[in-house]
Order: structure tokens, then sequence, then C-alpha cells
């Protein structure tokens, strides 16, 4: 089942969305835990808003401005307050039927925001450092 933007939160994972390219950044290499990686951020949307998707790794380079596309197996995470998607992969970000998503114009501004509380931003920097498991008593 296909997700719209506007119900996009922090924290959910493998998501499907169709949406319309609306613009394409450069690619970078930004530097993780894991190492230099390659990313691009994308902004794309659907008819009920827009959100910023960031491309990583073999996903670079795999869409065009103005291009409807499917989104398969994204997760979510919050920068300043917005949700971001996010998706690695070749096979995760698939052309379709240009009728499938509006035209860029007919996209709204809204973009979905994150909770004022939400935690996640941090969540893997806290696993890898101290989580070992705990045994049930």
């Amino acid at each position: 089942m296909h997700v719209k933007v506007k119900d996009l939160k922090p924290g959910m994972s493998n998501i499907d969305l169709i949406v319309r390219v609306m613009e394409v950044g450069k690619p970078k290499v930004v530097q993780t835990r894991s190492g230099e990686r390659t990313i691009s951020e994308v902004l794309v949307g659907d008819d009920t808003g827009r959100v910023k998707l960031t491309l990583w790794g073999r996903a670079v380079g795999s869409v065009h401005e103005g291009d409807a596309v499917e989104v398969r197996g994204a997760w979510t995470t919050a920068f300043k307050g917005n949700v971001q998607l996010n998706i690695g992969g070749e096979r995760s970000v698939v052309k379709v039927d240009d009728s499938a998503a509006p035209k860029a114009g007919d996209v709204p501004e809204s973009t979905p925001k994150a909770p004022q509380k939400w935690g996640g931003e941090n969540r893997s920097r806290i696993q890898v450092r101290g989580f070992r498991g705990r045994r049930s008593r």
C-alpha cells in the first residue's frame, strides 16, 4: 500500500509512495560513522505535499527533475523539525507512468512536520555506543 506525503512521520520504515521529482541536488560526499558516503537531496511531492528525499549510494543519479517515480522501502528521519525520506539501492526508485503523480505545479507546498519532542534523531548513535541487550529476569 502506498503512503501519502502528508501521512509521513519520523521513524517510519519500509515506506512505498508515488511522487513527482521537483528538484534534484548535485551529488555530494558526506562523512558518516561508516565512512564516506555519496548522497543527493531531492525534493519530491504528491497531491498532499512535498518532502525532501535523500538518495544514498547507488540510488544517487537514479532520478531526474520532472520524473514520476515509485519509491520503495524508504525510511523517515527528522531534521530541523521536518520529516525527511531516505532511500538507498539502485532498485529502490522506479520510474512510473507520468500520469501516476501530479504535475509539479499541482503539488501543495505543505511539508510533514516532526513532533516537537521526537527524540529519534540520536537513536542510532545511542544504540551503537552502548546497547548490548538485556536478559529477562
